[in-house]
């Protein structure tokens, strides 16, 4: 008798039994319990609960400020498709309505989903819970920027007056990550700003604490996002600032200004090389000009120039 044979190379359906995929993909529905808006004995809350959407209300305490367009929209087309995965989870109010403890970002793309109902835990909270739950799970989602989680610490330490110490064992942090986070606030508005939207790192951030003047914070963060400076660049940048600029040396036959004609030649052919042009001349007319160039096709295009004339 011959055995008959089991393996992948007839596909999905070979292990499933011939069941038809289609059937498999079907929005995923809560159905064995809903809270209906009218006066009654509560629900139990150790199911999950089909809630309408007109009854849940948004967390106050949500730490995230922003959230993103194209991530929410993505995310509905999820749900569309195969339904909401992961339940939110609320808290009762006395008015009988219902606030999101945590899975705000899932609200919303529910309800741009067209959900009328939405499957959620319901726990009892005081609103020290809310917004410890609230911030927790957010940054251990770590879908917060630098800016947020250290605004969401101290929000946490001065509501719920914690140590430091405290708040690094309720986020599972060590104490000295907490502080640095905390230490990003120092920063000028504007440099948050570039940290926040990702034109600077966390570790550009921590050498512009080093420098105690905010004006050259905001100019270090420019030249970060304008020339691209790595976090390595930047330290040299700063600790250059922290050197005593050197005398230039004494010559005799240096002029104080060069002739009229060396400035026509720096602007004619910068217009070729930009800035990468340096030029050095001394009282008898001795000098070098060096000029540095980025590509065959610039000095092509220079020569050209040259033989044109």
């Amino acid at each position: 008798m011959a055995k008959t044979q089991y393996g992948l190379g007839k596909g999905l359906g070979a292990l499933l039994g011939g069941e038809d995929l289609s059937q498999l993909r079907q929005p995923v529905g809560y159905i064995n319990k809903e809270v209906v808006p009218k006066e009654g004995k509560p629900q139990d809350t150790s199911d999950v609960l089909r809630i309408p959407t007109d009854m849940i209300e948004p967390n106050p305490f949500q730490p995230r400020m922003n959230f993103d367009n194209e991530s929410l929209q993505e995310l509905s087309d999820s749900i569309s498709t195969f339904g909401l995965i992961q339940p939110i989870t609320v808290r009762r109010k006395r008015d009988g309505k219902y606030q999101i403890i945590s899975g705000e970002r899932r609200y919303r793309a529910s309800i741009m989903a067209g959900m009328d109902m939405i499957p959620a835990y319901v726990r009892d909270a005081s609103d020290q819970g809310m917004l410890e739950m609230a911030i927790v799970e957010n940054i251990q989602r770590e879908n917060l920027d630098p800016i947020e989680v250290a605004m969401s610490y101290q929000r946490l330490m001065e509501e719920c007056r914690l140590t430091q110490e405290q708040m690094a064992d309720r986020v599972g942090k060590k104490r000295a990550s907490v502080a640095n986070q905390l230490r990003l606030l120092k920063l000028p508005a504007k440099v948050q700003h570039d940290l926040k939207v990702g034109l600077v790192s966390v570790g550009h951030a921590k050498v512009l604490l080093g420098v105690e003047d905010p004006a050259v914070q905001e100019a270090l963060c420019d030249q970060i996002v304008r020339n691209g400076l790595s976090v390595r660049q930047l330290e040299e940048k700063v600790k250059n600032l922290d050197r005593p600029a050197k005398a230039p040396k004494a010559d005799k036959d240096e002029p104080e200004e060069l002739p009229e004609m060396y400035y026509r030649l720096l602007e004619n052919v910068g217009r070729y090389f930009g800035d990468n042009l340096s030029l050095k001349r001394s009282a008898s007319g001795k000098g070098t000009l060096t000029i540095k160039f980025d590509s065959d096709d610039q000095m092509r295009e220079f020569l050209n120039a040259l033989t044109d004339r």
